[in-house]
């Protein structure tokens, strides 16, 4: 549902010791990063149960305009739930916040509009072409000069002389071009990506994370979900969830030095260990 369904969905509408300071422990979930530029993310309490089980459980998030977030966390831990909340797909069962500034509960459709979601499977169509895959999209969303913005995605991506091939028959680096370009198709304030290079080669990987941070110095903000290491590094701050709980906020060198780790790998270990005794 990367896109096909996700574009549709966004166009659609609706211990002992002192006390740690709140501005420099990365461990405290709690914690509201402080920050002179304003937040695109600002959420509090958000949580999310279904059959009784809390899949989100108390999560507080913030992340700076501009800036690019890594979302990192075990499979199941509550990650595309959260991200789905985020871009008013699913409604908070507690919590509150906003988004781009808007409620993210009474202004949920707007939300939608500003957003481009990036879920983890490829979704669009493989029976067309990459140009009639962001022509279906740029109409989901009713853009007046639909052939401009499909023509500018097509070139900002490399996806020129490939514009007519069906997507069935592209390679996952190429999917994962087309995927953004769709994203972006729109003009969205917002990024969410929900692991967009898993499975993709290392060079694509790369390329992608190119994109990413040009994106990110055009002023949109990222928030992007990622099991690799060498991604959460190229970013700008990181949270770090486990069992629905936001265990760690902060840069890769507070979440390795708050948790007395040799490196990120090794501090997320540690992390996972102690939600498991507290959590599991």
């Amino acid at each position: 549902m990367t896109h096909a369904g996700s574009a549709a969905e966004l166009a659609a509408g609706p211990a002992a010791g002192p006390a740690a300071d709140p501005a420099t422990d990365p461990l405290n979930p709690a914690q509201a990063l402080a920050t002179a530029r304003p937040l695109a993310i600002d959420v509090r309490g958000l949580c999310k149960r279904y059959g009784g089980r809390a899949v989100v459980d108390q999560v507080d998030l913030q992340v700076q305009r501009g800036r690019i977030c890594g979302f990192l966390g075990p499979n199941g831990s509550g990650k595309t739930t959260t991200i789905r909340m985020l871009c008013g797909l699913l409604t908070p069962d507690a919590g509150s916040g906003t988004c781009l500034g808007l409620d993210l509960r009474a202004q949920a459709a707007a939300i939608k509009r500003q957003v481009g979601y990036m879920t983890q499977k490829f979704g669009l169509y493989d029976d067309l072409s990459i140009r009639e895959n962001l022509d279906f999209v740029a109409r989901l969303f009713e853009l007046p000069n639909r052939r401009v913005e499909v023509d500018a995605a097509l070139a900002r991506l490399g996806l020129e002389a490939r514009q007519r091939q069906l997507a069935g028959t592209l390679s996952g680096g190429w999917k994962q071009r087309l995927a953004l370009a769709a994203c972006l198709l729109h003009h969205p304030q917002l990024l969410l990506l929900d692991e967009p290079t898993a499975g993709v080669d290392p060079k694509a990987r790369r390329e992608f994370w190119d994109q990413i941070h040009q994106l990110a110095a055009e002023g949109i903000t990222v928030l992007v979900s990622t099991h690799y290491m060498d991604e959460a590094l190229r970013c700008d701050q990181l949270c770090y969830i486990a069992y629905g709980r936001m265990l760690a906020q902060g840069t890769a060198a507070q979440i390795i030095a708050a948790a007395g780790a040799s490196d990120l790998e090794d501090a997320f270990v540690r992390l996972v260990g102690q939600a498991q005794d507290n959590f599991a």
